[in-house]
């Protein structure tokens, strides 16, 4: 068996747990409509969301090593099972409220990641060529850009758009790091332009993150992040990279696919706030919302 399976159970793990931890820190700073990047600096002041941060680069490398040998629609598509870990941890530990309608798209989301499982064929990933370095650097200027407007977004929304684009940004991060991932050198891996391209794309998406957590709603964020992550791995790894799957499972791996889809995007639609917290005001911090903690739904 290939040892992918192991760090891809791993990375769902750290995943899971990392989410819950940067979802308490952020709804313990000071919700920000702008496209801030010092957002990061404030988070990283919070012990939480540096355990939360460290989980997430763990779960990046179990995931790198996921990659080695298996293909993007299938770790792209289990990075969402990370929301259930998520879920059923605000449940026990925060005293989140899932409504019923969330539960069952949580259900739906678990099956369809076991039909990915089952229909996936490991495999190393081929060589990315330069059409593939120049879409992921043009697309490292344009999450930015498109950030700065969706900064402005309030509400479920602002979870909702703002967690596509960290999507993105984590989808070109996969992209690169799946052909990256079979180098053998520690020269070769820094040297390689792709590795700069995976940090810039992580970080991007991290930031993006932490604005669509502060506007309430943790499943309704990520959500929304592992929708829009899946798809684009998806689609550049079958026609660029070489993923495979199992002969004669290929109805079984669209129809996981679109089951994984189907439930996290519903979950952006259904997914209720788990807390709430103060805006930064433009003018003038004020003392006391910067001391808000989160509360239970």
């Amino acid at each position: 068996m290939s040892s992918g399976w192991f760090f891809l159970a791993a990375m769902v793990m750290a995943y899971g747990v990392g989410n819950l931890l940067q979802s308490s820190a952020a709804a313990r700073t000071t919700a920000h409509h702008t496209f801030d990047p010092g957002l990061l600096v404030r988070l990283a002041g919070q012990r939480t969301y540096l355990l939360g941060f460290g989980l997430q680069v763990l779960g990046s490398v179990f995931a790198l090593f996921a990659r080695r040998d298996l293909p993007l629609f299938l770790v792209q598509a289990s990075v969402a099972a990370g929301l259930g870990v998520t879920a059923i941890l605000g449940v026990l530990v925060l005293k989140w409220s899932l409504p019923a309608a969330e539960v069952a798209l949580l259900a739906l989301l678990l099956a369809g990641v076991t039909g990915l499982v089952l229909s996936a064929k490991p495999a190393h990933a081929r060589p990315m060529g330069a059409s593939g370095l120049i879409m992921l650097t043009v697309a490292a200027v344009v999450i930015p850009a498109l950030g700065f407007f969706a900064a402005r977004l309030r509400g479920s929304l602002g979870s909702v758009v703002l967690g596509s684009l960290a999507g993105v940004g984590f989808s070109g991060a996969s992209i690169a790091a799946r052909p990256l991932a079979s180098e053998h050198t520690v020269s070769g891996f820094v040297t390689d332009p792709l590795f700069y391209l995976m940090i810039v794309h992580s970080l991007l998406a991290q930031l993006l993150l932490g604005l669509a957590m502060q506007r309430g709603s943790t499943t309704a964020a990520v959500a929304a992040m592992d929708a829009a992550a899946a798809i684009p791995a998806a689609i550049v790894g079958l026609l660029l990279l070489g993923d495979g799957i199992q002969p004669g499972r290929g109805w079984l791996a669209v129809l996981g696919f679109v089951i994984t889809l189907a439930s996290v995007i519903g979950l952006t639609r259904y997914a209720e706030p788990q807390h709430h917290h103060a805006t930064a005001s433009p003018r003038r911090p004020n003392s006391a919302a910067l001391r808000t903690a989160p509360t239970s739904r």
